[in-house]
C-alpha cells in the first residue's frame, strides 16, 4: 500500500484549473449522475473521464462475466461526450481489456488512455501524458477483444487453434483472426517512427543427408532437429523518428509461417526498444535462430520447420524469406 497516493484529479489540478464531478458513487456504477456530468462538460474547455474497474470486479479468484464497462459507465461516457464542447479524453483503469468500441468510434472522444491499475504517482503520470510533458510509448501486452468473443469462447476450452465447425475463435494474437477492439502491440505516441529493411537473407537452404526421405519425396516441413539447428542469421532494420518530438519506440518483429500444420497467423520473435531524438535514426539488430524462431508446433506436438515462404514484419514493413532444402 503506497504511503502517499496521487489521484488523477490531484494530478490534473496541479497542471490546470480543473473542476471535478463524481459521475458514479462507485466502480459498479449502478446509478450515474449523468445530468450533473453533462452540464459540467458543456461548459468545460476539455473533459477527462476516468472509468474502468477495480479489485471488486477483477482480481485473482474473481473473474469478470463480460468485457463491458461496469454498470452505467458506458452510458455516462456517451452522454458526456455528446454534451462536451471541447475534446474528451477517456482514461481507463483496469487490469485487463475492455470492449470500448463505442468510444473508439465516437468522434467526440479524441483520445483513449489505458493506465492499468496505476501506482502511487499514477495521477501525475496521467496528467503528464495528457498535457504533453511525457511522450507515451507503451504497447498493449494483450489483445482487447469485443464482447462477442466471450460469448464464443467457453472458459474450459484451452485450445489455441480456432475450430470453424463449432465457431470457436481461437486464443491469443497468434491464432485469433476475428475483430479486435485493439490488438496486441498497439500503442501510439506524439511522434511517428518509420522502419526500413537493411539486411536479411532472402533464401535459407537446409543441408540434408543424401539418405533423408525428403530428398526423394516432397515435404512440407522438417523436424526441428538436425545439423541445421543452431544456424542463425541477423536481421537489421533502420528505425527513424520521423516526427518533431523525442520519443521511445518498441520495434516488434513478427513472423508469419507458411500455412502448414495449422500454424499460427503470426508470432512474436523479438522486440527492441529505442529512444530517438527528433529526426534521429538508429539500426536495430535481431538474431534469428532457425530452429527456435522459424519453427512451428504440429498437430501432434512436434516442432517442425516449415518449408516455403516465411514473412517477417515490423509495423507496416514486410520482408519475405524462403526456407528450402
Amino acid at each position: 500500500v503506497p504511503c502517499k497516493y496521487t489521484t488523477p484529479l490531484q494530478g490534473l489540478v496541479e497542471t490546470v484549473s480543473a473542476t471535478y464531478q463524481r459521475g458514479c458513487p462507485n466502480v459498479a456504477c449502478t446509478e450515474a449522475d449523468i445530468d450533473s456530468a453533462t452540464s459540467l462538460a458543456a461548459s468545460a474547455d476539455a473533459v477527462v473521464l476516468v472509468m474502468g474497474t477495480d479489485l471488486s470486479i477483477e482480481r485473482e479468484d474473481h473473474d469478470r462475466l463480460d468485457l463491458l464497462l461496469p454498470g452505467k459507465q458506458q452510458q455516462l461516457v456517451t452522454e458526456v461526450a455528446k454534451a462536451a464542447k471541447g475534446p474528451v479524453v477517456l482514461v481507463i483503469m483496469s487490469g485487463g481489456g475492455l470492449d470500448v468500441t463505442f468510444a473508439k468510434n465516437d468522434k467526440k472522444i479524441t483520445s483513449i488512455m489505458w493506465v492499468g491499475f496505476p501506482g502511487q504517482a499514477g495521477g501525475l503520470a496521467i496528467a503528464d501524458v495528457i498535457f504533453g510533458r511525457h511522450n507515451p510509448s507503451g504497447k498493449l501486452p494483450m489483445t482487447w477483444y469485443p464482447q462477442s468473443y466471450v460469448e464464443k469462447l467457453p472458459m474450459s476450452n484451452m485450445n489455441m487453434r480456432p475450430d470453424n465447425s463449432t465457431g470457436y475463435p481461437g486464443r491469443t494474437y497468434r491464432f485469433y483472426t476475428g475483430e479486435t477492439v485493439y490488438a496486441f502491440g498497439d500503442g501510439i505516441s506524439y511522434t511517428q517512427f518509420n522502419h526500413r529493411h537493411i539486411k536479411a537473407p532472402r533464401l535459407v537452404s537446409l543441408s540434408l543427408d543424401a539418405s533423408h526421405p525428403c530428398r526423394s519425396s516432397k515435404c512440407q516441413s522438417l523436424d526441428a532437429i538436425g545439423p541445421y539447428c543452431g544456424k542463425a542469421f541477423e536481421v537489421q532494420l533502420r528505425v527513424r523518428n520521423a516526427g518533431n518530438r523525442e520519443g521511445s519506440h518498441t520495434a516488434f518483429m513478427f513472423m508469419s509461417p507458411p500455412a502448414v500444420h495449422r500454424s499460427p497467423v503470426k508470432h512474436l520473435l523479438a522486440f527492441e526498444k529505442v529512444r530517438l531524438g527528433m529526426k534521429e535514426k538508429t539500426v536495430v539488430r535481431f538474431e534469428v535462430d532457425l530452429c527456435k524462431d522459424l519453427s512451428v508446433v504440429d498437430e501432434t506436438g512436434k516442432r517442425k520447420i516449415a518449408l516455403g515462404k516465411h514473412v517477417l514484419h515490423v509495423g507496416s514493413l514486410k520482408y519475405s524469406l524462403y526456407i528450402t532444402i
